[in-house]
């Protein structure tokens, strides 16, 4: 559905019902006939959406294989228009991880599973998922191809620079963050804008930062959504209500940053390689790479 090298995109940045699934279910179809009528190539829902951030407290009920009828649904509404989705998914053995799923043309297009699970402050996913092992990116057409990370995916640099390694030309980032979640003196709003308008800048990439809003049990979930240009712009920023952010890229900015500033041209993979291995084996970790 792209046209040219313009990709326009909307961010559903909502609130969503830990105790209520199918409401939840229901709500991700209104926002998607939204998208449909904004005209959008691509809309992003936050992090775990369709459990909200609490599902785990109900984690047997909400947990979602991929098979799922209602995940079928949602792929089918979507039609021409991708949709990023954030749902616990139960994987085989029963093995639960937090993940995100681009929907298009009635099929599962791209998944990620999230590999930096935070157990820190407020937050204890390592009691309930798994960890995902790897970084891939999906090309959208001849121009536009996405990595798809979550939330304190971004936390960990060396993920963020991987994604690009593999060809990312723009950055999707579902997030769950509130206020509280950190601790007291950490602030998360302003961490966040720091973080997004880095990467962009560094990788001449844009940045898409999908979070929710509302609030669930003690956590305060602050908005902010936004989409950062390929030269750390901030080209749009949601407010901390229920709305549809859209915004529109252009390709040609991509490759004007990076002309500027060739990170990933520049990037030394084999040095990167042989020092991780170096490194591995003066801490005694054996057969690491090989």
């Amino acid at each position: 559905m792209t046209t040219s090298t313009t990709l326009q995109l909307g961010i559903a940045q909502i609130a969503s019902n830990f105790r209520d699934i199918d409401e939840n279910f229901k709500k991700h179809h209104e926002w998607i006939r939204r998208g449909h009528e904004a005209k959008l190539d691509i809309l992003v829902f936050p992090e775990v959406s369709l459990a909200g951030h609490h599902g785990t407290k109900d984690l047997l009920s909400v947990a979602l294989r991929r098979d799922d009828h209602r995940l079928r649904k949602l792929a089918e509404a979507a039609g021409d228009m991708r949709v990023v989705i954030g749902f616990i998914e139960e994987g085989p053995a029963a093995q639960f991880y937090n993940a995100a799923a681009i929907l298009h043309d009635g099929r599962f297009e791209h998944m990620h599973r999230k590999i930096n699970i935070p157990n820190y402050g407020k937050l204890e996913e390592g009691k309930h998922f798994a960890k995902g092992r790897f970084i891939e990116t999906t090309a959208l057409d001849d121009y536009w191809r996405a990595g798809l990370m979550i939330c304190a995916d971004l936390w960990n640099p060396a993920l963020v620079h991987l994604a690009f390694l593999h060809g990312a030309t723009f950055l999707i980032s579902p997030i769950s963050s509130a206020i509280e979640a950190v601790g007291a003196g950490f602030d998360n709003p302003g961490g966040w804008a720091l973080t997004t308008r880095f990467y962009a800048m560094m990788y001449g990439a844009p940045i898409i930062m999908a979070n929710r809003c509302g609030t669930e049990l003690d956590f305060t979930f602050w908005g902010g959504s936004r989409v950062i240009n390929a030269f750390g712009e901030e080209i749009a920023i949601a407010s901390n209500e229920e709305e549809l952010l859209v915004a529109q890229l252009d390709y040609e900015n991509v490759r004007r940053a990076r002309s500027l500033l060739p990170t990933v041209r520049d990037s030394d993979l084999s040095l990167v390689m042989r020092e991780t291995e170096r490194l591995a084996e003066e801490l005694g970790i054996p057969d690491f790479v090989r």
